[in-house]
Parts: structure tokens; sequence; C-alpha cells
């Protein structure tokens, strides 16, 4: 038989790769133990739902005290009056908008003031509207929203 450099040198490779391939290292599966303890696993708690705030009192005024609460509640008022309206809410809060709104017999807005509540149990707020060159004689609405939602309002009458 006559040998060929050529042809021994094919072989040679074939044999070659055929016996890498044969070595090559297979996927090995992960096998994940089962938990040796018995006991079942804690179960998470849900958090608590926050407290709902809501408004207990609305006072209105012409003056208010130390304590940021209407020195005399009052329904009717004179024409220089500042107009305070002093709301008690209770609950718990956290960025919570309160706003009164001021409106006119006819519906017109003449005011609005928004604040923030923070913290909790009874939480009082003071809020007020004047107006330099005198109220109109006639029928008003302090109507008090919280979270955007109407809570309460309070007719009064400046005359």
């Amino acid at each position: 038989m006559v040998r060929n450099p050529i042809h021994a040198a094919v072989v040679i490779a074939l044999t070659a790769s055929l016996a890498l391939a044969g070595c090559k290292k297979k996927d090995e599966a992960v096998v994940v133990a089962p938990p040796v303890a018995s006991q079942p696993a804690p179960m998470a708690m849900p958090a608590p739902a926050p407290a709902q705030v809501s408004v207990t009192s609305i006072d209105l005024g012409n003056a208010v005290g130390a304590d940021n609460r209407v020195a005399a509640p009052m329904t009717t008022f004179a024409a220089a009056d500042t107009i305070y309206t002093v709301v008690t809410t209770r609950g718990t809060a956290s960025n919570t908008p309160l706003t009164v709104r001021w409106t006119y017999q006819d519906g017109q807005e003449v005011g609005t003031e928004t604040k923030t509540l923070n913290g909790g149990t009874e939480i009082t707020t003071e809020f007020h509207a004047s107006k330099p060159s005198g109220w109109p004689v006639g029928r008003y609405k302090a109507e008090i929203m919280l979270n955007g939602a109407l809570a309460q309002s309070r007719d009064f009458e400046v005359r």
C-alpha cells in the first residue's frame, strides 16, 4: 500500500477532531436540594392601611386666637371683615390636600386656598379671605374639600 503524506495528514486531522468532539464537556444539570427545615415559611403580613382623615368641624369667624381656633363663631359678617374658616380634621394624614373654596350666592368663586395636611389624630387648619374694597352684601358658602372631594360646607352672610 502506498502511503501519501497528504492522505496521512487528513486522516490524523480527522481523527484528532473526532477525539476532541468526543471529549467536549456536556452541560450539567443543577440540582437544588429541598429545604432541610420542616417549619413552614413565615407569611408576610400586609402593611396596615392608612387611617382615613375626615373633617370633624368647620368654624367661621372674624378673628382667631393663639390656638388657631375661631375666637367667636359666627355666620354673619360685615363687609370689611376678614373671614376666617377653621377646619378640624381627625385621623392620620400624609400629604393630604385640604382646600376651602368661598363662593358668592350665584356660585361665583370669590376665593380658594389649599393647605397640605401631615400628621395625625386632630389637626386644626386656619384659612382666611379678605377683600380690601369690602365684601358685597349677600349669601356665601365655604366649601371644604379633602383630597379633592367635597367634605362639608358652611353658609354665611355678609350684611
